[in-house]
């Protein structure tokens, strides 16, 4: 499909439409940005990823490996239990 046939295929879709193009085009290229050409994972600062810090503020989370264990423990029993 040429590039002038791709773009009269999207202008043809409601607007409905043309937003999940570009929810798909956004994904797609946040999946494939992550990746050298030859298809390896490059490496993250993960001090700059926007989700560091989200829980600063929690008071529960100050302990995250008590506040894991503790929430593995409340659901865990209450599949089984």
């Amino acid at each position: 499909m040429k590039h002038e046939e791709l773009l009269r295929e999207f202008l043809d879709l409601p607007p409905e439409g043309q937003a999940e193009v570009v929810d798909l085009i956004e994904f797609l290229r946040s999946r494939y940005r992550s990746r050298d050409p030859k298809g390896t994972a490059r490496s993250l600062n993960l001090a700059e990823e926007s989700f560091v810090g989200i829980w600063r503020d929690r008071e529960d989370m100050q302990d995250s490996r008590a506040w894991v264990r503790d929430t593995r423990e409340r659901e865990w029993v209450k599949q089984s239990g």
